[in-house]
């Protein structure tokens, strides 16, 4: 029994250990191979709720070292390669005294948002069975596809932006504003699987698909701004119900 309540805080683990691998990554400048351990940690993160909610060990402490994993694999990363996306812009790819400029720190936003959202996550009752505000792996996977976009798909109109810092510094603004907003969102969380009352969930995955089929790593943005404007119609139609 005892064992059994520490297996989703291994995962919780591998989740930080894959954190930790992409800044190492990350800082020098190998922004491809830090998306590629982000994102398995953020396969650790969804599995380790998943398992705890199966073998009904949900505590305090998974919770809070959730929070602390989340905030380096979903927080310190994408800040990390939002600076260096600006960086590489400004043709500064080392930082030294001599040729230090300072626009790159605003990248470092998206890491203190995330901080942020995530002490609140923990305080906020409200965030159970939905989000308020678009969850921390939402947003690290937008700011990681970009660098994916510059390599995989270099001719696209986004790839063209993203070498534009006030194009970076806008969705940089953003993505830390929608992560702190006060917008309900609505989780992947089925408590049965029929279409009613799962309408919108199943809109958004299909529609996920097609996209990620469709257009690839430009999708990623695109299906994050999906998953917002489908929140709001959903609040909408729930305001509508309620009236």
């Amino acid at each position: 029994m005892k064992f059994k309540k520490h297996i989703p805080n291994l995962f919780t683990l591998c989740n930080l250990l894959s954190g930790t691998i992409a800044v190492i990554f990350a800082v020098n400048n190998e922004l491809l191979i830090a998306g590629v351990f982000v994102f398995i940690g953020i396969l650790f993160d969804f599995f380790d709720g998943f398992i705890a909610r199966i073998l009904n060990v949900q505590g305090e402490l998974g919770k809070q070292l959730d929070s602390l994993a989340d905030m380096v694999t979903s927080g310190v990363v994408p800040g990390i390669v939002m600076f260096k996306l600006l960086q590489f812009n400004l043709g500064n790819f080392e930082l030294t005294r001599e040729s230090i400029n300072y626009l790159p720190f605003v990248g470092l936003l998206i890491t203190l948002a995330a901080g942020y959202r995530l002490a609140n996550f923990n305080i906020d009752t409200r965030q159970t069975n939905a989000f308020v505000g678009i969850p921390t792996p939402a947003a690290a996977l937008t700011i990681l596809s970009l660098p994916l976009i510059l390599h995989f798909q270099p001719e696209s109109y986004i790839a063209e932006l993203i070498h534009n810092n006030w194009f970076l510094i806008v969705i940089t603004l953003l993505v830390s504003y929608l992560m702190n907003a006060e917008l309900m969102l609505f989780a992947l969380k089925f408590k049965h699987y029929k279409w009613k009352g799962n309408e919108i969930k199943y809109v958004f995955i299909i529609l996920t698909l097609l996209l990620l089929i469709w257009l690839h790593f430009v999708s990623i943005p695109i299906i994050i701004t999906l998953y917002v404007l489908l929140s709001i119609i959903e609040n909408y139609k729930k305001k509508g119900r309620k009236v």
